[in-house]
């Protein structure tokens, strides 16, 4: 029996062992997952998260990327099968929720032909404001806008209550813009940035903006924490000033309602005798019409399910949208719930 003990111990030590199976790594699943997700789809979701759920072992806080989701990828260290299996369900998951968000709205205005529209839709406006529109008073134009920017002294003329409302409320509008499209309307996939168009917005308004909205091209690019501590980030993400742009067009509102009925109907004759009234008219009509898009890309870059109840508010002119940026979460508590949600998903 020693002799047939020893025999068997020296065969066994000599004997190959069987080759160890080893998983295949995070990395390809999370590869093999994302590629069902088109590029059109990916294109389409602008998430804000941080950096460390979107490439593993990157723990460094402080920044705010847009990627697909931090989901695809897993923990590092996680080997085992039953682990891989249960990433490889989550980012399937995570794909199935990129193609409906991508079938939504935010997106449309990338496409061509919906591109090709709005550019249609501009040129038609501009036609018709600068040779269509009617122009009975050019004289008295110059002097409104005289009167509008103070370049007048007091003549005794009484300005119309609608109008200097209207003007006013005009001069918040690219304020608004400003806050709805830095940094979430900015583009990734084309170098046009967006700043020049709204400068150009407080002269052009509309007519300024349009075509930006024609070049467009989501996702916007990564947002640097300092870039958010920073001007013009900094004073559009405060609160105070969505407080106050809200407070001022809700007077402005208010005043051009107490107007008397002599009002308005002197505001309907000058919008159907002058070229300066009807092209302002028009340019508040666009502004609130696109101002609901914008509002809902805002939300879903923030990833902001809660306040979906605030998209119906926002057809409301100027109402809405300026309500929807006092009420929207901040971007720097984004990246704090981001940057903790993927410490404890490393955990």
């Amino acid at each position: 029996m020693a002799s047939s003990a020893t025999y068997l111990m020296l065969a066994s030590a000599h004997a190959p062992l069987a080759p160890l199976i080893r998983p295949p790594p995070m990395a390809l699943v999370a590869r093999t997952a994302a590629t069902s997700i088109t590029r059109r789809e990916r294109a389409s979701v602008p998430l804000l998260v941080n950096p460390a759920a979107c490439r593993p072992g990157l723990r460094r806080r402080g920044w705010a990327h847009i990627c697909r989701d931090s989901s695809l990828q897993g923990p590092s260290g996680a080997d085992s099968p039953a682990q891989e299996q249960e990433d490889l369900k989550k980012s399937e998951a995570v794909s199935e929720a990129a193609a409906r968000i991508a079938g939504g709205t935010g997106g449309t205005l990338s496409d061509w032909s919906t591109s090709v529209l709005i550019f249609g839709i501009w040129a038609g406006l501009m036609y018709y404001v600068f040779l269509l529109a009617p122009n009975q008073t050019p004289y008295r134009d110059t002097y409104f806008l005289q009167k509008l920017l103070n370049l007048k002294g007091d003549d005794g003329f009484r300005m119309n209550d609608v109008l200097v409302s209207l003007w006013y409320i005009m001069g918040l509008w690219p304020l608004v813009y400003s806050m709805l499209l830095l940094p979430t309307g900015r583009s990734s996939k084309s170098k046009i940035p967006v700043w020049p168009f709204l400068v150009l917005s407080c002269i052009g308004g509309a007519y300024a903006l349009i075509p930006y909205f024609v070049l467009w091209k989501p996702p916007p690019p990564p947002i640097d924490e300092d870039e958010i501590g920073q001007w013009p980030l900094k004073f559009l993400e405060s609160k105070l000033t969505a407080g106050l742009v809200f407070a001022l067009g809700i007077g402005l509102i208010i005043y051009a309602g107490k107007a008397g009925g002599d009002d308005w109907k002197e505001f309907i004759r000058y919008f159907r005798e002058s070229k300066f009234i009807h092209a302002t008219c028009l340019d508040f009509t666009l502004l609130s019409a696109f101002s609901p898009f914008w509002v809902y890309n805002d939300m879903t870059a923030r990833r902001w399910k809660n306040g979906s109840w605030l998209l119906p508010l926002a057809l409301i002119p100027f109402v809405g949208p300026s309500l929807y940026l006092l009420l929207r979460p901040s971007l720097s508590s984004l990246l704090e719930a981001s940057a903790s949600a993927s410490d404890e998903f490393k955990k």
